[in-house]
């Protein structure tokens, strides 16, 4: 199936508005710090969450909410995660009840989100004097907005769109995602935003969001941590026409194919703008015995702060790799293992059936020296295959989040 590439981010999808504006939970005026997707029809929803017992307060209400598996909007801010507070609940659901005003829908039917400090109150006044400037604000190129107004300590704004046919019809899916730092998903700060007008019952929909998240948004990490607000919800608007998908056929593959591009295209730019990062990581494993196993091997390897370190430094030092595999938990003949580093200068081969093999150490450097580096490992014990996304190791990681809260 072919994918194409579009713009419009998470206002791609017909039927879907959005709008971003700055109301005062974040002190400086430039940066947008509320954001409101809505879609002019209750949509099939779906949803997965932060994996850490401590959940924020959005989490449980979107988990009540959701619970029919319908959704019409989102509205999430930044500058305060709304977790660990006493009047959290009351506060998300306030949320919900601004947008139902301004849209005359129901509060049951907006699912909410926030990120930015743990334990503190958030401050809800300023949400609701800028209630009406965010619905007043809606439109199809507001995407952008939305995107930026969802950020913390992300350096750029992440959005993609693909459209794709379903029955001789155009349907498109896009998204919008923001994490930076704690990140380590099983599903980190991470939050993402997916529209769609293909047409898909909630109980696919559901599916689709689970499998595809453990091969997109949970093959990320930045700094080990998983957060308490991670959320990944899709809203589908069925304005494309396509006949519903109620089961797994052709056409719920050629949806699944959408969302993991889509979810893997906005895991590679969170993991590429990670606090204090310099450069992307993609760590490719095949020949596993596994998915599993696949999955943790590469898993493994990008969380390793002794491979991030020596990726900032462009030193290839292939011994932390096989480190990291030995120690991941997962079935491997070490005596068969291959590790390649790979960018757009080139490819040097640094292991081969688990033992160094010469190489240029120039080399090496100069294909370590770029933004984008792919750790290629090829194990001889099966056919399993997965990607993880990652970040080096910075002096600025340290000194971004040494004073974070104050």
């Amino acid at each position: 199936m072919e994918y194409s590439l579009i713009s419009g981010g998470v206002t791609a999808a017909e039927g879907f508005t959005a709008s971003g504006v700055h109301c005062g939970i974040r002190k400086n005026k430039s940066k947008k710090d509320l954001a409101l997707i809505y879609s002019d029809t209750l949509c099939n929803a779906a949803a997965v969450y932060t994996t850490n017992l401590v959940k924020s307060a959005p989490i449980r209400v979107c988990q009540k909410h959701l619970a029919n598996g319908k959704a019409q909007a989102v509205i999430v801010n930044s500058g305060n995660a709304n977790t660990c507070n006493a009047d959290g609940d009351q506060k998300a659901l306030r949320m919900c009840e601004l947008v139902a005003e301004q849209m005359n829908i129901q509060a049951e039917d907006v699912l909410v989100g926030s990120t930015g400090v743990i334990g503190q109150p958030l401050p809800i006044e300023p949400i609701e004097e800028a209630a009406a400037a965010l619905a007043g604000a809606l439109s199809r190129e507001g995407g952008t907005d939305a995107a930026e107004a969802i950020l913390t300590t992300d350096t750029y704004k992440k959005e993609v769109a693909v459209s794709f046919q379903l029955d001789g019809k155009t349907v498109k899916l896009g998204g919008i995602a923001k994490g930076s730092g704690m990140i380590h998903p099983n599903m980190a700060t991470m939050l993402g935003f997916i529209t769609t007008d293909a047409a898909i019952c909630s109980d696919m929909l559901q599916k689709a969001v689970s499998g595809v998240a453990q091969d997109s948004f949970n093959m990320v990490s930045v700094d080990g941590d998983t957060s308490t607000n991670d959320t990944l919800a899709v809203l589908a608007s069925g304005k494309a026409g396509n006949r519903e998908i109620t089961e797994e056929d052709e056409n719920y593959q050629v949806f699944y194919g959408a969302l993991l591009l889509v979810c893997r295209e906005l895991s590679k730019r969170l993991a590429a703008d990670g606090e204090g990062a310099t450069k992307l990581l993609i760590c490719k494993v095949q020949g596993a015995k596994t998915v599993e196993d696949a999955r943790g091997i590469a898993k493994s390897i990008i969380c390793s702060s002794l491979v991030k370190a020596a990726m900032f430094g462009s030193d290839a030092n292939w011994g932390r790799v096989l480190c990291a595999i030995g120690y991941s938990g997962c079935q491997v003949d070490i005596d068969k293992v291959q590790v390649e580093f790979q960018s757009q200068k080139g490819s040097v081969l640094v292991c081969e059936n688990g033992a160094g093999v010469e190489f240029s150490e120039e080399k090496a450097k100069e294909i370590l020296l770029e933004k984008e580096i792919t750790i290629a490992v090829t194990l001889g014990d099966g056919e399993g295959v997965a990607e993880a996304y990652g970040c080096d190791l910075t002096y600025d990681y340290v000194k971004i989040n040494g004073d974070y809260r104050t």
